[in-house]
């Protein structure tokens, strides 16, 4: 019989369990013995003083806040949401960085595509300074009563010597925790402007490893000069792409276009349809294939100087065969190789550049947004077009699969906007995970930032579903929102007296707080354990008591919260060696503990 954990799962508990797996003979009495992961692993550990290696001012705190479970939980916020029962898509208003711990269990590995559009820090834009002694404090305050020294908005002024340090201690634990979050052909886009973008590629080298840089895009945000710039107009961001693993990741090729196929023609009337010619010579030379071609007019010609043809001899005469060689309508020209367009890959490689024509400006971002909240002030100046989204997500995921994308920097929610449009077009089931924090507005319309993604949503996707082509596509969301936990804080006796011990005990025999909630308690509960936040949860009434049924996919676990358990519910549920069940701890008795926990696997609150 085991408890539930009351907090958040270690980040480095699948990675330690890795290296026991994989080097037990370097553990002694449960701790690393570094003099024997050196002799293990022998010269490729680097004990040098001098060293490649990036660090800066506060990084051992951002390790440390890394590791510091949270005691919060997500609540359903049921009257914000969209068919709550049914959809598959999140919104969960909260720090992100409680929000990613509490996130770790139930999605490790389960995310297909990240993108997040963090704070530029310019001097003036937020930051979330994390509270290393109780990481879930400047939450609290900022949802509760706020006065001025509780804030948790502040601003990061480039005066301040910890300016970058700053940005990199609020990033790190985030991206660290998100690469945990990515299956293993996985990806993250992380949009990001002059001021970090070096600093960006330095911890997001050390998160996901050097060799699984993908690719610096860069996205023209702008269609204008900016006539009033100091220096030069900065008219693009960067957009930095990490696989989770190289090897097995690969980007979904672009559609083909009119403007692609158009560049095919079939002068020839070659049986096998439009072609392309491409040039013979190549500059990797060779003396084999350098040698003369003689054309039908009889003209003689060889390879530019230092180049050499792409095939020998023998396959060029098997080619001029095959009638894949083209000299010109005369006869005369030099010669070129056929590509037909039926034989072509199927799709484009993405390039790095991408242009406001292709993808979008600022502008267009803005119109956007502006259209779908009709009649609703809008203070938000940082949204991304839906177009820029949509070739994000249709790089990184696949229309026939249920992958989910994660944005926990949502801002005005493009990213759940796009991912439900992207669906549409190609009647794709992606699912999506935004996150925000309730950063104040000042205006009465929607009082944070939280509340002008959720309108965006709801709105968005009630447009959507009057297109024709939305039948079965999923444009619901369902709300969560960061709180503390159910479970009672043990802060310790207060006096030192035998009296005021056995009080703090007494107190501490239930473990819930006064006013627990039931279905926020079961929903804390699922997670802890692992299951997704779009579990399904059943009641089960039975003859005495009420029993909840939790199930994700082809695994499930019963719970129950009275504050007693009949035989007859326990006989009922029959539950075997391979399920969970959980209970209060003084609901049962000593007979039914001992046996349950001999019968099934046995839990208690």
């Amino acid at each position: 019989m085991g408890a539930i954990n009351r907090s958040s799962e270690p980040i480095n508990e699948h990675r330690l369990a890795i290296l026991k797996e994989e080097l037990p003979e370097i553990w002694t009495e449960g701790k690393i013995d570094f003099d024997k992961l050196k002799e293990t692993l022998g010269e490729t550990i680097d004990d040098s003083s001098e060293r490649y290696s990036f660090s800066w001012s506060g990084k051992r705190d951002a390790l440390r806040i890394l590791q510091t479970p949270t005691r919060g939980t997500l609540v359903p916020a049921r009257d914000e949401s969209i068919d709550f029962d049914e959809t598959e898509n999140l919104f969960i208003e909260g720090d992100n960085l409680e929000v990613l711990k509490l996130l770790y269990k139930s999605y490790f590995r389960r995310v297909k595509l990240i993108y997040i559009d963090p704070p530029f820090n310019t001097g003036g834009d937020f930051i979330y300074p994390d509270n290393f002694r109780d990481p879930l404090e400047p939450y609290l305050k900022l949802v509760g009563d706020m006065d001025e020294e509780g804030n948790l908005l502040t601003t990061n002024p480039d005066t301040s010597g910890r300016f970058h340090s700053s940005w990199l201690s609020m990033m790190y634990p985030r991206l660290f925790i998100a690469r945990q979050l990515l299956t293993d052909d996985g990806a993250i886009f992380v949009e990001i402007d002059d001021n970090e973008v070096h600093n960006l590629r330095m911890i997001m080298n050390e998160i996901f490893g050097e060799e699984n840089f993908v690719a610096t895009i860069i996205w023209q945000k702008k269609f204008s000069p900016q006539n009033d710039a100091k220096w030069l107009s900065d008219n693009h961001d960067f957009i930095l792409c990490y696989a989770k693993n190289k090897d097995t990741w690969s980007p979904t090729l672009l559609p083909r276009t009119e403007e692609h196929d158009s560049r095919y023609s079939n002068i020839d009337n070659d049986p096998r349809g439009p072609w392309s010619s491409g040039d013979l010579s190549v500059k990797t030379y060779s003396e084999a294939y350098d040698y003369p071609i003689t054309t039908p007019s009889g003209r003689v010609v060889n390879p530019p100087k230092g180049y050499c043809w792409r095939v020998s001899p023998s396959g060029f005469e098997e080619l001029v065969k095959d009638n894949r060689i083209w000299f010109g309508h005369d006869g005369n020209n030099v010669p070129r190789i056929k590509r037909f367009l039926s034989e072509v890959q199927q799709g484009i490689v993405p390039l790095t550049i991408w242009t406001y024509n292709e993808v979008g400006h600022n502008q267009e971002a803005k119109q956007e947004l502006k259209a779908i909240m009709e009649g609703v002030e809008i203070v938000f100046d940082t949204p991304k077009p839906v177009r820029l989204l949509e070739k994000i997500i249709h790089i990184g995921t696949n229309s026939d699969k249920q992958d989910i994308i994660l944005d926990f920097f949502a801002g005005s929610c493009s990213t759940a906007h796009a991912v439900m449009t992207k669906n549409i077009k190609d009647q794709g089931n992606r699912q999506f995970i935004c996150v925000q924090l309730p950063e104040p507005t000042g205006t009465p319309s929607y009082p944070t930032v939280a509340d002008l993604g959720k309108e965006r949503i709801r709105r968005a996707g009630k447009k959507l579903r009057e297109t024709p082509q939305s039948t079965n596509i999923d444009t619901g969301f369902r709300v969560y929102k960061l709180a503390e936990t159910n479970y009672k804080a043990w802060e310790g006796v207060k006096e030192q007296t035998i009296d005021d011990y056995l009080e703090t005990v007494e107190e501490h025999l239930d473990p819930l707080k006064s006013g627990w909630i039931t279905e926020d308690l079961v929903y804390e509960v699922a997670l802890k354990e692992g299951y997704p936040l779009t579990a399904n949860i059943e009641t089960l009434v039975t003859e005495s008591n009420k029993v909840f049924k939790v199930s994700a996919e082809e695994n499930h676990f019963y719970i129950c919260l009275d504050k007693e358990i009949q035989q007859t519910t326990i006989d009922q549920l029959n539950p075997d060696k391979e399920i969970l069940l959980v209970v209060r701890d003084k609901a049962l008795t000593d007979t039914q503990a001992a046996n349950l926990a001999l019968q099934c696997k046995l839990k208690t609150l």
